[in-house]
C-alpha cells in the first residue's frame, strides 16, 4: 500500500474504493437505536407550538393571548413584539443574482401574514400537547387582503403588490441571448413547440423538521440540536441574527431522517425557537407535525415554461428559445434564495447538446403561497424535461429514432472542455457511452418489437429517454461569490488511536445518503486499516472541521477528497514513526490491514496498535528529534471549474390504459457517470431513491392551492406519494469518467435520479400515445389528464 510512483490509493491492495461494503451505522439504525432530535430531553425543556395564519394574505389587527396564557402548563405566549429586540430580520438575496430582491422576514408575523401557515404567535408550554391546545385559544383578528396566487398574472398592473416597498411582485429575472436565435428558427426544417407545466410539490421527509435550542445566559452560549444539512451555516445564521459571538454557538446534528434539501433553509418557526430560548434562558423544543410540514417546509418546481426548439433537416438542434415563469412564496428564502432554481433552469437546459443559439428568459414572482426554494435536483428536472421533450418531438417529426437524434446532437467527445451557450463549463462528459450502455442494458430493439406487436392488440406501451447533466462538487461560484457564508470547502481530521484504529471527523453530514460509509472507505484505503477499525464523527460544529455540510451532491467529491488527503498524510506520518522504531527507511515500509509491513515482501513488522502504544505512552523510548504527529487535518475546495458535472442517461418503460388513463411503470434504467465509484451499492441506491423521488411529481405529487391561497391537500391522506407497489424495477449501470479536479476523481450522484425521471416518464407516455397524435406536458400525468388528452373526458 505504497505511495511509490505508479501506485494510486485507488489501486492499492485491499483498497475499499470501488467496493460495496456494509454501512457502519446500518445495524444501529435498523435496531431502532438512532439518535434523532425528537428523542432528546433536556432539563427544564419547554415545548413550542404555533398559532398560524388561516389566511394567505391579511393584516393582523390584534392578538388576544389571555385565554391561552391562562391554560395550566402554559409558560408564555410570544408575539413578534416580544422578539424584536432579540432577533433581527433577514433578507434572501445573493449579490451575484443581479437584481434579486425580497422583503424583510421575521420569525413571527410582523403586522401582516403573507401565506397560509405563517406563524403569528408561539405558545411555550411544559408539553407539546398543552402548547397545541393553547395555540387554538390564541384569538387573532385579521383583516383579509386580496391574495396573489396566479404566477401568470402576478406581474400584471392590476395585480396587488404583496410587499409595497418592493414596487412589484418580481423577485428575480435572468435573460440569456446567445448566437442568432431568430435566424436559426427562420431557417429551421422543423420547430418543436410546447407549453410545459411543472407542479409545485414538497419533500415529505420521514423525520419532520426538528430543533432544540438551549441558551445558557451565564456563559452566553447557544447550543442547537438540529436535523440540518449544514451545521456551520446554521451556526453563523443564528449568531448573526441573535447578536451572539459565533464562537459561542454550537450546532449538533446527529441522525437525520431524510433531508432532500428541505433541511437546508432558514425557517421562521425554527428561528423563533432560537429567539425564545434567549428570551427565557431555558431549552426550547420544536418539532413540526406533518400538517405543519405541508404549509411550512419549502415547496419547489412551480413553473410554466413556453419553449421551442429548431432542427435542421438532418435532425441537428440549431436553436433553443424559452420563457420560464416560476411562482415562489411571498419571500425569497434565506440565505440561498428562491432564485437559484430558475437560474439552474437557464444554465442547464439542453446541457448535453452542441447547439449554439440559445435564448432564455426566466422570471421568479412572489405569490401568497408557502415559500419555495431548493429541493433535491434544484431546477434539473425542469431543464431536463424541457429539452428532452422537445428533442423527442423533433425525432417524431423528422422520422428519427430518439436514440439516434440524441447521438447526432451530443457534444463531441473531443470537444471538452466545453462551454455551453448558457455559460456552463463542462470538464468532460460521457453522453455517447452512457446512452450506448443504456440501450444495450434494456434490449432496446426487443422492446420496440414488443411495443409494435402489443399495439396491434390494443396495448399501448412507450419508451422514454433522457440524457442529462447534474451540478456537483460546487466551488465558491455557487454561493460564496454572492456573499453567503456557505462554505464550498470541507475538511476532515483523521487520527490514529492507541488501539491501532482511526477516527475520522468530517464536516460533511450524514443524512441517510451514506456519508459515514464513504468517508470510512476512503480513510481506511488511504491509511491502510480495516473498515472495522474506522470510526466516523460528523455533525458537531465544536468538533468537526469547518465545512459546507451536505448539499449539491458534494459529499463524496469534496468531503471524500479531504478524507483522502488527510489519510494519505497520516499514513506518511505513521511510516516515519515506524521507520524510527524499526530502524528502517519509510520507503521500505507500508501499511496493510492495520499493520506495518515490509513493502517488498509483505511481511508484517509491527501492528499499528503497538506503534500507537509506543507513540502515545512510551514516547520516552523514541529519539529526541522524533515527535509523532498522529492527527492530521486536510481541507479541499473544488478549483479549475465552477462546478463538476455528472452526466447520465435514463430510460422509462410504461403502459398506458387508454380506457382508464392509468399509467403503469414497467421498468426503469439508468446509466450514471459520477466519476470514480467509491461504493457501487450506495451509488445505485442513491440513484434508485432519486428516480423514485422524480417519479412522484411525474405521476402523483402536487400541492394543490385554491384561488384564495389555501392548500387543499396538506395531509398524507390527500397528498399522493409513490409507494412500493407502484414502483418498477430500477436497473442501474455505471460509466466512470473521473474528474481531474481531484485525486479521488469522484463526482456527485445524489440528484441525477430525480433530475431525469420526470422527463423520462413524460417521453414514455407520449411515446405510448404516439398513434393518437397527442402531447402531454402538464405534470403530474394523472388519469384525468391522460383521458382529457385522448378526448375521453
Amino acid at each position: 500500500m505504497s505511495d511509490r510512483p505508479g501506485i494510486s490509493v485507488l489501486d492499492r491492495p485491499n483498497s475499499y474504493i470501488g467496493r460495496t461494503v456494509e454501512r457502519p451505522n446500518a445495524r444501529r439504525l435498523v435496531q431502532g437505536r438512532g439518535a434523532f432530535v425528537d428523542d432528546m430531553k433536556l432539563p427544564r425543556m419547554v415545548h413550542l407550538a404555533f398559532c398560524r395564519s388561516p389566511y394567505a394574505h391579511a393584516e393582523v389587527v390584534s392578538i388576544d393571548k389571555a385565554e391561552a396564557e391562562a391554560l395550566p402548563g402554559v409558560i408564555r405566549v410570544v408575539t413578534m413584539e416580544d422578539l424584536k429586540d432579540i432577533m433581527t430580520p433577514w433578507v434572501g438575496v445573493l449579490d451575484h443574482l443581479k437584481g434579486i430582491k425580497s422583503a424583510e422576514q421575521w420569525p413571527l408575523a410582523n403586522g401582516k401574514v403573507h401565506w397560509q401557515g405563517e406563524p403569528v404567535a408561539a405558545v411555550v408550554a411544559t408539553s407539546r400537547a398543552i402548547a397545541e391546545d393553547a395555540a387554538d385559544l390564541v384569538m387573532v383578528e385579521y383583516n383579509e387582503l386580496p391574495p396573489v396566487t396566479d404566477m401568470m398574472t402576478a406581474l400584471d398592473p392590476e395585480t396587488p403588490v404583496i410587499h409595497k416597498e418592493l414596487g412589484d411582485n418580481l423577485c428575480f429575472e435572468r435573460n440569456v441571448d446567445e448566437g442568432d436565435v431568430d435566424k436559426a428558427f427562420a431557417e429551421a426544417a422543423f420547430v418543436a413547440e410546447e407549453t410545459m407545466r411543472f407542479n409545485r410539490h414538497t419533500g415529505v421527509t420521514m423525520e419532520p423538521r426538528a430543533i432544540i435550542c438551549d441558551y445558557n445566559p451565564a456563559d452566553e452560549v447557544l447550543t442547537l440540536h438540529m436535523a440540518v444539512q449544514c451545521p456551520h451555516m446554521s451556526k453563523n445564521l443564528y449568531a448573526k441574527h441573535l447578536g451572539l459571538d459565533e464562537n459561542k454557538v454550537r450546532v449538533i446534528c446527529k441522525d437525520v431522517g431524510g433531508s432532500f434539501g428541505i433541511k437546508i433553509h432558514t425557517y421562521s418557526d425554527e428561528m423563533a425557537a432560537g429567539a425564545i430560548t434567549v428570551l427565557l434562558g431555558r431549552p426550547v423544543k420544536f418539532v413540526a407535525d406533518r400538517l405543519e410540514s405541508f404549509v411550512t417546509d419549502i415547496h419547489a418546481r412551480d413553473h410554466v415554461v413556453k419553449a421551442r426548439m429548431a432542427f435542421n433537416a438532418e435532425g441537428e438542434i440549431t436553436a433553443l428559445d424559452m420563457d420560464d415563469v416560476t411562482g415562489i412564496g411571498p419571500y425569497s428564502v434565506y440565505p440561498r434564495t428562491s432564485g437559484i432554481e430558475a437560474n439552474q433552469v437557464v444554465n442547464l437546459t439542453g446541457g448535453p447538446y452542441k447547439h449554439r443559439n440559445y435564448r432564455c428568459r426566466a422570471r421568479v414572482v412572489f405569490l401568497n403561497k408557502n415559500v419555495m426554494c431548493q429541493y433535491r435536483g434544484v431546477g434539473h428536472p425542469i431543464a431536463v424535461a424541457i429539452a428532452e421533450h422537445l428533442i423527442d418531438r423533433g425525432a417524431v417529426a423528422l422520422g428519427l429514432d430518439p436514440v439516434e437524434i440524441r447521438h447526432r446532437n451530443f457534444i463531441p467527445d473531443d470537444a471538452y472542455p466545453y462551454t455551453a451557450p448558457s455559460g456552463a463549463i463542462y470538464e468532460r462528459q460521457s453522453h455517447h457511452q452512457c446512452l450506448d450502455k443504456l440501450v444495450e442494458m434494456m434490449d432496446y430493439k426487443g422492446l420496440r418489437a414488443e411495443q409494435a406487436a402489443l399495439r396491434e392488440k390494443g396495448i399501448y406501451r412507450g419508451i422514454g429517454f433522457v440524457s442529462l447533466v447534474e451540478v456537483t462538487n460546487p466551488s465558491p461560484a455557487f454561493y460564496g461569490v454572492g456573499g453567503a457564508r456557505i462554505a464550498s470547502q470541507d475538511g476532515c481530521t483523521i487520527r490514529l488511536d492507541p488501539t491501532g484504529g482511526i477516527t475520522c471527523i468530517t464536516g460533511v453530514t450524514e443524512q441517510g445518503q451514506g456519508t459515514e460509509t464513504i468517508v470510512a472507505q476512503i480513510a481506511a484505503s488511504a491509511v491502510g486499516v480495516s473498515m472495522d477499525n474506522v470510526r466516523v464523527i460528523t455533525g458537531d460544529t465544536d468538533v468537526v472541521p469547518y465545512g459546507g455540510g451536505t448539499w449539491a451532491s458534494r459529499g463524496a467529491g469534496i468531503g471524500g477528497e479531504a478524507a483522502l488527503q488527510a489519510g494519505k498524510e497520516l499514513r506518511k506520518n505513521i511510516l516515519k514513526v515506524a521507520a524510527t522504531i524499526l530502524q528502517s527507511d519509510p520507503e521500505a515500509l507500508d501499511i496493510r490491514d492495520g499493520a506495518i509491513i515490509d513493502a517488498d515482501t509483505g511481511t508484517e513488522r509491527m501492528p499499528l496498535s503497538e506503534l500507537g502504544r509506543i507513540a502515545y505512552f512510551r514516547g520516552d523510548t523514541l529519539p529526541h528529534d522524533v515527535q509523532p504527529e498522529l492527527v492530521v487535518t486536510r481541507h479541499f475546495v473544488s478549483r479549475g471549474f465552477p462546478f463538476v458535472f455528472t452526466n447520465a442517461a435514463h430510460a422509462c418503460h410504461v403502459e398506458v390504459d387508454i380506457e382508464t388513463g392509468m399509467v403503469k411503470l414497467l421498468k426503469y434504467w439508468v446509466v450514471e457517470d459520477c466519476g470514480t465509484v467509491i461504493n457501487p451499492l450506495l451509488v445505485e441506491e442513491q440513484t434508485r431513491g432519486g428516480v423514485v423521488q422524480g417519479l412522484g411529481p411525474a405521476l402523483f405529487e402536487e400541492c394543490l392551492y385554491s384561488d384564495e391561497g389555501q392548500l387543499q391537500n396538506g395531509s398524507m391522506a390527500d397528498y399522493l406519494v409513490p409507494m412500493a407497489a407502484e414502483m418498477p424495477d430500477i436497473v442501474v449501470g455505471h460509466v466512470e469518467t473521473p474528474t481531474a479536479t481531484s485525486e479521488l476523481g469522484a463526482k456527485g450522484v445524489g440528484e441525477a435520479g430525480t433530475a431525469g425521471a420526470p422527463g423520462a416518464v413524460m417521453n414514455a407516455i407520449n411515446d405510448a400515445l404516439g398513434s393518437f397524435n397527442v402531447s402531454l406536458a402538464d405534470m403530474p400525468f394523472t388519469p384525468e389528464k391522460v383521458l382529457r388528452a385522448l378526448g375521453k373526458v
